[in-house]
């Protein structure tokens, strides 16, 4: 009754790594791309963390959130990608998201809903780090650019 689960076989293995890869990488590409063309929000975002510079933080993020995304999506060098991924975002929840919200001149009932909002993204990132760490201990998959530089298909245990 409680006995191993089905096997899946490495096509639908391989698919699967794929389709996750598109899923935890969309929103990185996204992401970097807009703070890249406009970085004021994620500046702003920045300063009021205490951080120097945030102008050029909000641009660096911006870049490496757009090119590690890029690398998980098409499978490049997935494991560092995503390791790094992972410790972005663990890194962002916490500075970021694990804390209460208090605008000033707001009523305190919005000011709770926006501190629960607050706590389901760090929840979020907290979630995306998983998955992406996952990523890096099953790799790519077969169709990546890490398989092809390997000389053809990475097998992945069913």
């Amino acid at each position: 009754m409680f006995g191993r689960p089905p096997m899946l076989n490495t096509t639908t293995n391989n698919l699967l790594l794929l389709a996750g890869r598109v899923l935890l990488s969309a929103m990185f590409i996204m992401s970097g791309y807009s703070k890249v063309v406009d970085p004021a929000g994620t500046a702003g975002m920045i300063a009021g963390a205490g951080f120097p510079a945030a102008t050029a933080l909000a641009y660096l993020a911006g870049i490496f959130e757009l090119v590690a995304g890029l690398a998980v999506i098409v499978g490049f060098q997935t494991r560092i990608a995503a390791i790094l991924l992972a410790a972005f975002t663990v890194f962002t929840g916490l500075v970021f998201h694990s804390g209460a919200i208090a605008v000033p001149d707001f009523p305190e009932a919005a000011n709770n809903l926006l501190t629960m909002f607050n706590g389901l993204m760090m929840m979020k990132n907290l979630t995306i780090a998983g998955g992406f760490l996952v990523l890096a201990a099953a790799g790519a998959g077969a169709y990546s650019l890490d398989a092809r530089r390997a000389g053809g298909s990475v097998a992945v245990a069913a």
